[in-house]
Order: C-alpha cells, then structure tokens, then sequence
C-alpha cells in the first residue's frame, strides 16, 4: 500500500475534522444504499447515524467508521420486494442479536484465520469495486428515463473538479497538515462549483441533484414495470392454461410516458431533511401504518421468524466478515490492533438498536474507513463526530449539504481507491507462489464481478484450506529402522488427517512386518476422526495377521483423540518391557 495513509498523532482536532469529513462523504453513500435496499433515503441517513454512533463507542477498532452499507442492502432488498418493509426491521434486529451472540461466544478471533493471499486479494477487489461505484455519479437522466453518461461539457467539468479534489488532496499535505486535506479539498471545490454557476452558469450535480436523478430514475422503472405487468396480463388471456409469461425486464416507455411518470413527482419536497428518529413502529411516514404491524401479532410471530430469520443470518455473517476485515485492514495500516470480539458485540447492539428505530441495518465502511484514517482519524471521537454530524445535516444543514458537488465526493473516493489497492502485487507477483496467486486473483475477481466481499472472503479461505490440505497430504513421511531385539520402527514425519490417511496406510506392510512392530508419533500429530479411522484399520490388518502394534509417543491431544473415540480403539498397555514405553495404546 502506498504512503497515502500517512502517520499521524491521535488528537481531538485530527479526530474532529476527520469526522467531519467523513460525515460528508457518508450522505450520498447511505442514500445511494438506501435506493439499492428499495427503502426511503431516510432510513438510510438514520441508519448510518445508529450504526456509527454505537460502533463509535461500544466497537473494537477507534478510528473505524460504520453505517449504512451496500453488502447489507443487497441482502435487504429481496426481503423488502417481497414481503415489505415492515419485515426489514426485526430481520435487523435479529441479525443484531446473532451478532452479539458471536461476540459474546468470543467467536471474533477466526478472523484470524484468513490467510494473507484472501486479504490482497479483498484490499484489491475493493479497491477496484469503489472505483467502479464512483462511475455511476457521471450518470444522468436521459430523454429515455435511463440513466446515461455525461457528455460534453458537463463531462469536462466534472472531470476538471474531480481532478482538483484529487490534485489537492495530494498537495496540501505538502504544505501543511493543520487541516485534513479531504475536508479541505471538498470545501475548496464546492465553492468553486458554486462560483462556476452564478458567474458563468456552468452547473455540476450536486448532492441534491443526485437525489432527484435517483428519484426521477426510480419513478421512470415504477412505470415501466408497471407496463410490462398490463402487457404480461394481455398476453396471459391469450395462452393456453398452465402457461405464464416470464417477466424480462426490457419494456421501454415512449417520450411520452416518461414525461407522465416524471410529472407526478414533486421534485421540491426531494432532500435530506428529516425529523428526530423514532421507533419504527411509531413512525407512520415510512409505510409503517396499522395494516402494516400484521407481522408482529402475536398468532403471526412464528410465521415472520420462519421469513425473517434466513435474511437474519445472512445480514449476520456479512456484516461482521465485512466489519472484522476492515478491522484487520486498519489495524495494518495503524499499526495498531482492534478487538476483534468486542467489535462484533458493538455491532449487534448498534443493529438491534437500528432495526428498533426502523433502519436497514449496517457494518462497517472500508472506504469511509479509509478516508477517516487518511485525515488523521484514530480515537473514537471520530466516529462520534462524522455520526453526530450525519444527524446534525439531517436535521438542521441539509440544503447546504445539498450543494456539495458529487465531483468533490468522487474525487475524495478516487484518493482512497489510491491508496486501498496494493500496487506492489502488481510488481512482486511472479515472486508469488502460484497457489496463493490464484486465490488472490480469485478473491480479486469475485469481489469486483459479483459485488458479495463477504462470499468473496468464504471463498477465498475456503480455496486456501483445501490448497493446504492438498499439500499437506503428501507431507506424511516414514523412516524404517529395526532395534537390537528386532522390533521394526516406523518413524512418522507430518500430519496425519484426511488428506494423508491413504499415504499413511499404504507405508505399512503387515504382512511382511516382524511379530512386535512400533509407529513412532514423536513427529507427527493425529488431527480428525479420519486419522484414528486409520490407526483402528492398521490395527486390525496387523491384529489379523497375529501381530502386535504399539503406538508411541502420542501427544496429549492425540491420546485425547483416542480416549474420545470410545470402541473405535482398545487401549492396550504393551506387556513387552523392552520398549520401556509409558503410554503404549494398541489399536
């Protein structure tokens, strides 16, 4: 990782402004998942304030910022299609509470686990991932209704903006350090931006304009699923019973029909106000009315458990791989370590708490992340600060919010994209072994094409185990020698567990063997229930041939092993003293 996250002393000022400027980078990030998770922008703002506010202080990593996030809205967003929102909130709280489970089981230390290929291959899917996320702030609402890349000189400008935000936060540090040069880069543009439009009329999309464009663009894909659902019903009378019509997605309105779609929204009451945060079932304004608390009658419990608790477990496990993962990314950058434990137990209470207030849930954010370390974040009062100011827009700033160009939020992303990717993979790679290589261009791979950190990660340390697994099975070595009484020795070397059992069996020949012979455990380990399978089909080859077997030097966890396996070993002290053997067991 380059030099772009540079040391720097834990402060009050460095954390408060660091806060504050991740406070704005948080806003059109939680609206942006707010919109992918099919809720209203708000819950996504109150969600990024609960999340952050409570890993801020109960969490294991100071200096590590958490909110409303994409891996979790992309799990959401099926639940709330198909049951509704009402059913997002419990499945919160109860992924929260399966997180407080883990932290109390002390179940955090497995990420400890993965191996050092899964974590470059993560920092550098991710990396390409924020990147590719940033392309779509140079996206506008054509004629069509679609979505469309600027063109022209709206493309120049913004271009020209996001090459400013990048080149001073690049710059300033050089000169000066008393003010983090994110915040410093996205003041500096934003009234740049402004000046460009009131003297020479040249505008750039803003924050608000991002939440029009969103809501314009999600009214336009209302209406036209809307039209290919009359269109399925006309087609549908006309087939034969027992056949349907297949939704397809591809039903495009007419200029016309766009205009309509876009005429019934009331673009001026689009922004970022909102009101204090309240329970979601007080809350009547985000389609939590009467009709919509069914699910939690008492006779209609059982039935929401069975929909909510699959949703619950997988919002579980994203969130902490998410949030453990960015947890070991900032200790390396810190050079510091986290808790990883009492990072889990922050998490749930922080979920349990958002679901109660009707939020989308969330974890921790590896680019907000980022950008709070590179402007000198590291105590909590960091995360603190960026949440509190997150309400404080909500409530009181949000049409100065609005005017911040998206061109100066970019190019802060731009900056942390920088420096997240491990550019010196792009130079050592031949020194790579070739089967960590793989993984790390797997982990890569899925993580920028499937968009899923989480199961990018389960992949990668699963291909890993079986990697070292293979290796490891042709590992188990034997030295033949024969004592003074005629004893034949087998001396293993390695580990003896289901990859190498077949090794290990085919090293012995019964059949030929002299009437006492010794396996020697000194150097190797008995590892799974595969292993003492093995030992008991020994036994029993030399049992049939009239032959006596005696097991030596056995650790504590092997004869542990045995004692555990019950009938599958019968523990025999060995009646011959000439081995002066303490713990002989004959299988």
């Amino acid at each position: 990782m380059i030099d772009f996250f540079r040391k720097r002393k834990r402060t009050i000022k460095n954390d408060v402004l660091s806060g504050l400027t991740v406070a704005l980078a948080l806003v059109p990030e939680a609206v942006a998942f707010a919109f992918v998770a099919g809720v209203d922008p708000i819950i996504g703002l109150y969600s990024a304030f609960f999340i952050g506010f409570i890993t801020a202080v109960l969490g294991g990593r100071p200096g590590m910022i958490s909110g409303a996030t994409g891996a979790m809205a992309v799990v959401v967003v099926a639940l709330v299609a198909e049951h509704g929102v009402a059913y997002l909130f419990p499945a919160v709280v109860l992924a929260g509470l399966f997180q407080l489970v883990v932290g109390i089981c002390r179940l955090g230390m497995l990420i400890r686990i993965v191996p050092a290929s899964v974590m470059l291959g993560f920092v550098n899917g991710l990396a390409i991932v924020i990147g590719m996320a940033q392309l779509g702030s140079f996206k506008v609402l054509g004629e069509d209704g679609v979505l469309q890349y600027m063109t022209g000189t709206p493309l120049l400008v913004m271009s020209v903006l996001v090459a400013v935000t990048m080149l001073i936060i690049w710059g300033l540090p050089k000169l000066t350090k008393a003010v983090p040069s994110s915040l410093a880069a996205i003041v500096v543009v934003t009234f740049g931006a402004i000046g460009l439009s009131s003297w020479f009329g040249v505008e750039t999309p803003t924050i608000r304009d991002m939440l029009v464009t969103n809501e314009q663009a999600k009214a336009v894909r209302e209406a036209a699923s809307a039209k290919e659902e009359a269109v399925m019903e006309a087609q549908a009378d006309a087939l034969p019973e027992g056949l349907r019509v297949v939704p397809t997605g591809d039903v495009k309105l007419e200029p016309a029909e766009v205009e309509a779609a876009l005429a019934g929204l009331d673009t001026e009451a689009i922004g970022l106000s909102g009101g204090v945060p309240r329970p979601f079932f007080l809350n009547e304004g985000w389609g939590i009315e009467e009709s919509a608390l069914a699910p939690y009658a008492p006779a209609e419990l059982l039935n929401t458990l069975w929909v909510i608790l699959p949703f619950a477990l997988i919002l579980a496990g994203v969130g902490l791989i998410e949030s453990l993962m960015t947890l070991t990314l900032v200790d390396e950058i810190t050079e510091t370590r986290g808790r990883g434990n009492k990072e889990c137990v922050g998490q749930g209470v922080a979920n349990v708490t958002c679901g109660l207030f009707g939020g989308m849930g969330g974890c921790a954010m590896i680019g907000q992340s980022l950008i709070n370390v590179n402007s000198g974040g590291r105590g909590r009062l960091s995360g603190i600060t960026a949440s509190v100011m997150l309400l404080v827009f909500v409530l009181v700033l949000a049409p100065y919010i609005e005017l911040i160009p998206m061109a100066a939020l970019v190019g802060v992303m731009f900056m942390v994209v920088i420096g997240t990717f491990e550019w010196a993979t792009l130079k050592m790679w031949r020194r790579f072994p070739i089967a960590d290589f793989f993984v790390m261009l797997l982990v890569t791979g899925y993580t920028v094409f499937m968009h899923d950190l989480a199961t990018a990660v389960i992949l990668g340390v699963a291909v890993s185990a079986l990697i070292f697994a293979w290796r490891h099975a042709f590992h188990l070595g034997v030295d033949i020698r024969y004592d003074e009484q005629g004893a034949k020795h087998y001396q293993l070397h390695g580990a003896l567990f289901f990859g190498s059992v077949t090794h290990f069996t085919d090293s012995f020949d019964p059949a030929h063997d002299p009437e006492d012979t010794v396996v020697d455990f000194y150097y190797t380990r008995v590892y799974d229930q595969s292993g003492l399978e093995a030992i008991s089909k020994l036994a029993e080859r030399y049992r049939a041939a009239g032959k006596r077997l005696h097991l030596t030097h056995l650790s504590p966890e092997c004869r542990e092993l045995l004692d555990k396996a019950g009938d599958l070993v019968e523990v025999n002290v060995s009646e011959d003293p000439q081995y002066h053997v303490a713990t002989d067991r004959l299988g």
